[in-house]
C-alpha cells in the first residue's frame, strides 16, 4: 500500500491536475486542477466582481438560494458518501452523518438571512438619530480539512453566503473531488457566477494558493479549519494586512469522570468521543481524567468497550472504525503509545495495526513526562489519566495548550456546571460526549485552539462589518 504522503500526487503526465490515491486501497481516488497562484487571483477577481449585485440580494431570495443548495446538497447524498469514502477512507456511517449535519448547517444559514439585524443607539447629541448596522464584508476565503469534509466545507461557506459576501473555498488536497461537488451543489441552486468559487491546487501548491488568497486586495476575511501550526501560518500572514481571521485549530479534549459519575454512561460516551471516525475530529476525546476513586472500575468497563471496536475496510461495512487517512498516523500513534510505554503507561488494548486499519487504542495510567499527555494524536488513541480529587482532575484538562472541548461526567447537574465553568476551553459538555456539533450553537475554542466561533449569531458577527451610522435632524452647532 502507498505511504500516505504519497496518497496525494501531483502527475505531471494530466496537464495542470493531479491525482488524490484511495488510503486504503492505494488505486486513484480523484483527479483535480493542480492551481497555482494565478487561479486563486483569478478565483478571487470573479468573486470580487460578483460582490456588488450579491451584497445588495434581499434576504428572501438568499434564503431561496441557500434552501436550494441544501436541497442539492442532500439529493447527492449517495455520490458525496462515495467520494468521501474514496477520497479519505471513512465509513459510510461519518459520511453519511457528514451530509445530514452539512445540509442542517445550509439550512441554519437560511435563516439568518433576516436575522442579520442593527439597533437604534441614544446618543447624547442633541438631533443626532443613531443607530449600528452590520453589512456584506466582501470576498470571504474559507479553507476547509479533509477530517469532516463535507460539513466542515460547508460551514466554510455557508453563513458568509448568508450575510451577502461572495465566497472562494480552497479545498483539501486530501478530498479535492469532494469539496468540489460542494460547490457544485451550490451552484446548481442558481446562484449568480462567481457568487460561489473553488481552488483546488496539489500538496505542493498550498502555501502559494493560500498566500495569494489572504493577499488578494479584496479578500476581507478569512476562515480555517486545521492544525495549530497552519493556523498561526495563516494569521500571521492576514495580519500583515489587517485581516480578520476565524481559526478552528487543534484539540487535546479532557473528559472528566468524577467520583459520582454514572460508569456505564461514561464508558459509552468516551468511547464515541475517543473512537468516532478513528479519533480523526478536532472534538475528539483524547484525555480521559478520571477521579482514582473509580479509576479501576472505569478503565475495566472501558477497556471492554474498546476491544470491540476494530477497525476494517470501510467499503464493507462490516466493522465500527475504518481507515485513518494514512500510515502516517499510525505511526504517529504507534510512537506516542511506545514513549509512554516506555515510561511506565499500560496498553490497555490496541495498539496494533495493518496498514491504514489500526483498532481503538487504549493507553492507561499516562503522566506529564509522556507525549502522548499533552500531543494532539488525531488517531484511534486516547490516554487515560488519574486524578487525585475533582480540583485535580480540573488542574489536568486545564493543563494544555489546547482548548476546544471538554466533558465532565457526575451525577450531580450543578456539581456538574461548577467543574465546566472552570475549565478552560470553548466548548465543555456535562454528561455528554466531547463531540457534539449543532448547526446554530457558538462553535470554537480559546488557547491554541483558535478564535472567533462558527454557528449561528455568532457567524453573523464573523462574516459581516459593524458600523455606526447618523443621521443629524435639527441643525448643527459646532464650537468653531
Amino acid at each position: 500500500m502507498e505511504d500516505s504522503l504519497q496518497q496525494t500526487v501531483s502527475n505531471a503526465g494530466i496537464s495542470g491536475q493531479f491525482v488524490r490515491l484511495n488510503p486504503m486501497s492505494g488505486e486513484v481516488a480523484s483527479t483535480a486542477q493542480a492551481g497555482k497562484a494565478a487561479d486563486a487571483i483569478a478565483a478571487a477577481d470573479k468573486a470580487a466582481a460578483a460582490f456588488p449585485a450579491w451584497s445588495e440580494t434581499g434576504p428572501g431570495a438568499r434564503r431561496q438560494l441557500l434552501m436550494k443548495a441544501a436541497q442539492a446538497l442532500a439529493a447527492k447524498k449517495d455520490e458525496l458518501i462515495a467520494v468521501m469514502q474514496a477520497e479519505t477512507g471513512a465509513t459510510a456511517s461519518w459520511a453519511g452523518f457528514n451530509v445530514m449535519l452539512a445540509t442542517g448547517m445550509i439550512g441554519e444559514a437560511a435563516s439568518l438571512t433576516t436575522q442579520i439585524k442593527g439597533e437604534v443607539i441614544p446618543s447624547d447629541k442633541p438631533g443626532c438619530h443613531a443607530m449600528s448596522v452590520r453589512e456584506p464584508a466582501g470576498v470571504c476565503v474559507g479553507i476547509a480539512p479533509w477530517n469532516a469534509p463535507i460539513i466542515l466545507g460547508v460551514r466554510a461557506i455557508a453563513t458568509a453566503l448568508a450575510c451577502g459576501n461572495t465566497v472562494v473555498l480552497k479545498a483539501s488536497e486530501k478530498c479535492p473531488a469532494l469539496h468540489s461537488l460542494i460547490v457544485e451543489c451550490f451552484q446548481s441552486a442558481g446562484f449568480p457566477d462567481g457568487v460561489v468559487n473553488v481552488v483546488t491546487n496539489a500538496p505542493e501548491d498550498a502555501a502559494e494558493v493560500v498566500n495569494a488568497l489572504i493577499d488578494h486586495a479584496d479578500v476581507r476575511r478569512i476562515n480555517f479549519t486545521g492544525s495549530t501550526s497552519v493556523g498561526k501560518m495563516v494569521a500571521r500572514r492576514a495580519a500583515e494586512h489587517l485581516k480578520p481571521v476565524l481559526l478552528e485549530l487543534g484539540g487535546k479534549a479532557p473528559f472528566l469522570v468524577l467520583d459520582d459519575a454514572n460508569l456505564d454512561e461514561a464508558v459509552a460516551a468516551a468511547a464515541f468521543g475517543a473512537f468516532f471516525n478513528q479519533g480523526q475530529i478536532c472534538m475528539s476525546t483524547e484525555r480521559i481524567i478520571v477521579v482514582e476513586a473509580i479509576a479501576d472500575a472505569f478503565v475495566e468497563k472501558f477497556r471492554a468497550k474498546a476491544a470491540t471496536l476494530f477497525a476494517g475496510n470501510p467499503a464493507e461495512g462490516k466493522s465500527p472504525l475504518g481507515a485513518v487517512i494514512g500510515t502516517e498516523t499510525v505511526e504517529k500513534v504507534k510512537t506516542l503509545v511506545n514513549d509512554a510505554v516506555s515510561k511506565g503507561a499500560k496498553l490497555a488494548t490496541g495498539g496494533t495495526a495493518e496498514g491504514v486499519l489500526m483498532s481503538a487504542t487504549v493507553v492507561d495510567g499516562v503522566t506529564k513526562d509522556m507525549r502522548l499527555y499533552s500531543e494532539e494524536s488525531f488517531g484511534p488513541v486516547v490516554a487515560v489519566i488519574r486524578a487525585r480529587d475533582e480540583d485535580h482532575a480540573i488542574e489536568l484538562a486545564n493543563d494544555s495548550e489546547y482548548g476546544l472541548s471538554a466533558s465532565v461526567f457526575t451525577g450531580d447537574a450543578a456539581r456538574g456546571l461548577r467543574v465546566a465553568r472552570r475549565i478552560k476551553s470553548g466548548i465543555c459538555h456535562i454528561n455528554g460526549p466531547t463531540v457534539h456539533d449543532e448547526a446554530q450553537m457558538p462553535f470554537g475554542g480559546v488557547k491554541g485552539s483558535g478564535y472567533g466561533r462558527f454557528g449561528g449569531q455568532a457567524g453573523i458577527a464573523e462574516f459581516t462589518e459593524l458600523r455606526w451610522i447618523t443621521i443629524e435632524t435639527l441643525p448643527g452647532h459646532y464650537p468653531i
